[in-house]
């Protein structure tokens, strides 16, 4: 099975300070469960990130998801924009798979796409 990681942000007051939103964070989990085509290849689970020195640590941070060679990215991709369109502020999300690390900042297909594209070359 291959592991990635999802982090959930939101920008605090449009200031540019992103910080991890654990209610978006169980929403897009929540999302990500019931939708068929993911829930069917992939195991979604609530992680505790390590924290960052300084910090206690607390809630859960981020999604992991465990899938099987019948995952289909563009299902993450088109969840996330559906989800995204859901939302009354909006959220950032990190998707990490390895080394590489892509963030999805808007509800736009061509970004959606981008992830796709990017993670398929990822060994």
């Amino acid at each position: 099975m291959e592991l990635y990681k999802i982090r959930v942000l939101v920008d605090r007051n449009g200031t540019g300070s992103e910080y991890s939103d654990e209610h978006a964070l169980r929403s897009f989990a929540h999302w990500l469960r019931d939708d068929d085509a993911i829930r069917s290849s992939a195991l979604i689970d609530l992680r505790h990130a390590p924290p960052r020195l300084g910090e206690m640590g607390g809630g859960f941070d981020l999604i992991q998801l465990s899938v099987d060679s019948g995952f289909q990215l563009a299902n993450l991709a088109l969840a996330y924009v559906t989800w995204r369109a859901t939302r009354s502020r909006p959220s950032t999300i990190t998707v990490e798979h390895g080394n590489t690390r892509i963030t999805l900042d808007s509800a736009d297909p061509e970004l959606a796409e981008r992830l796709v594209a990017t993670l398929r070359q990822v060994p």
